[in-house]
């Protein structure tokens, strides 16, 4: 075991403070990274402050980790010293299941072991996260990432970006389809992006008139106010697919009408319940609403050297380390474009 520096929470209503705690020696098939650059995710915030009843104390928060190799186990394969590697929002998986076999440990049937808040797979061991100096995961946890790219912008793409990166892939999206992204924040601009990349014709739907220029700066060819009656009959039955952002409860309804015969809905962004569907919009014409969550480890290497090939990165502001809690405040008020990141170099040695 060795200590390493982070910020904790210890409760659901008192600030990050820093935090020292220890990790576990690299093991045979271990990575041990320098953490560089740790992203802070909206989940960070609702998991510090309990929101979904789920937290337990003391929580380093992080799930969004760019750093460099600085050990190896004996029987590692993908990593040598010195690569780049990036941890996301999973450390570990039963291996053995269904879904582990298929490469969706996301979906464990066993045990998900979250990079924090969670435990590992003796089910007793905390997990605790980026927001620290360093971390030690299982080689078929960690991604290599490209040099190539933006290292503080890369961190976000470990969890909005596989968020987003994801759906698009499994329902096949590229050339020819027309793809509405529903909510320009840190997750629909990243979906702008990779459909944009992907081939597809992308649409920014959103409330928000002032957005629709934001999204075009991002790769998006228009825009569409959901609020506007006559503009959402005009688009009605027009989509191939609409990948779903909204981060709370909302109405999918007028969303659904987009829907093309055979169309598709993914959320992505809502855990909480959302509000109740006429099935008849499902069936007339046949109509898919469906979720996604993250990626499987060999997803997130195929989205990183996507990126790599793309030059394709999060849009990001850099903090200090010593500033999370005014940050956390800002991230409430969504004052934000489009993800935080903090620069570890700045974490507090004492």
């Amino acid at each position: 075991m060795f200590e390493v520096h982070g910020y904790a929470a210890h409760d659901d209503h008192s600030p990050l403070v820093p935090f020292t705690f220890k990790r576990r020696d690299v093991g045979a098939t271990d990575v041990h990274i320098e953490i560089l650059y740790s992203g802070i995710c909206h989940s960070d915030l609702h998991q510090a402050h309990n929101d979904w009843g789920n937290s337990t104390y003391p929580m380093v928060p992080g799930h969004e980790i760019v750093g460099r190799v600085v050990a190896v186990g004996p029987n590692v394969k993908k990593f040598k010293v010195g690569d780049i590697a990036g941890v996301g929002c999973m450390v570990d998986s039963c291996r053995t299941c269904e879904s582990c076999e298929r490469d969706l440990e996301q979906y464990c049937l066993n045990h998900t072991s979250f990079t924090y808040n969670g435990t590992e797979q003796d089910r007793k061991t905390p997990t605790q996260g980026g927001y620290a100096t360093a971390i030690v995961v299982e080689e078929r946890f960690a991604v290599k990432i490209s040099e190539k790219l933006d290292l503080k912008a890369v961190a976000p793409l470990l969890c909005a970006g596989i968020t987003t990166y994801s759906p698009l892939r499994h329902w096949n999206v590229g050339p020819g389809q027309k793809v509405g992204v529903i909510g320009l924040g840190g997750l629909g601009h990243m979906g702008v992006k990779f459909a944009k990349a992907m081939g597809a014709e992308v649409t920014m739907v959103t409330t928000s008139p002032g957005k629709i220029e934001d999204a075009k700066k991002l790769g998006a060819d228009k825009g569409l106010i959901s609020t506007d009656k006559d503009a959402m009959a005009a688009a009605a039955g027009s989509f191939d697919f609409l990948l779903n952002t909204v981060p709370v409860s909302h109405d999918v309804q007028p969303y659904l009408s987009l829907l093309k015969l055979d169309g598709a809905m993914v959320v992505v962004g809502a855990l909480t319940p959302l509000d109740p569907i006429a099935g008849g919009l499902l069936m007339l014409p046949r109509r898919t609403l469906a979720g996604s969550a993250i990626g499987g480890m060999a997803q997130t290497q195929e989205m990183m050297d996507f990126c790599a090939e793309h030059n394709i990165v999060s849009e990001v502001e850099v903090v200090d380390m010593a500033s999370i809690n005014e940050t956390y405040e800002r991230l409430v008020k969504n004052d934000v474009r489009y993800r935080f990141v903090i620069d570890m170099a700045t974490m507090p040695k004492g």
